[in-house]
């Protein structure tokens, strides 16, 4: 039985592992966004190509990888390859070298520029509400 691609949920997942709120993708997404409509949106198994779209450009993840992202079939590969008896390319002496920090750097770089650009607009919104209230 062929599993399907749950792509909000994987919306979900990714978010969730770049450490991003609903409310801050929300922000990204625009002002016709907010917490609500992104937990609706994570509960879609199909997302329309024009958001998803939106939403890899704000995540910084490929469309590619909520539409074909599947957990179950990750977990096995990953076992598969890098288990206890895992071996790579059929030789026994391999080893694996996998240094994820500099793609986690620059997850947290692109992560960091979305709060300050937010905590910019929030400062420039207290000033103006600050002029209202003076006025």
């Amino acid at each position: 039985m062929e599993q399907k691609i749950h792509q909000g949920r994987n919306v979900k997942r990714f978010r969730e592992m770049l450490g991003i709120k609903q409310e801050a993708l929300a922000y990204d997404l625009g002002e016709d966004w907010n917490q609500k409509k992104i937990s609706m949106l994570e509960q879609k198994e199909i997302i329309e190509d024009n958001l998803l779209k939106q939403i890899s450009n704000s995540l910084k993840i490929p469309v590619q990888a909520f539409q074909n992202f599947d957990e179950d079939q990750a977990v096995n590969v990953i076992s598969n390859t890098f288990g206890d008896n895992a071996c790579v390319g059929n030789h026994p002496t391999s080893t694996v070298n996998i240094n994820p920090i500099e793609e986690v750097m620059k997850l947290h770089e692109e992560k960091i520029a979305l709060y300050e650009r937010m905590l910019k607009e929030k400062d420039e919104m207290m000033t103006r509400l600050e002029k209202l209230i003076i006025k």
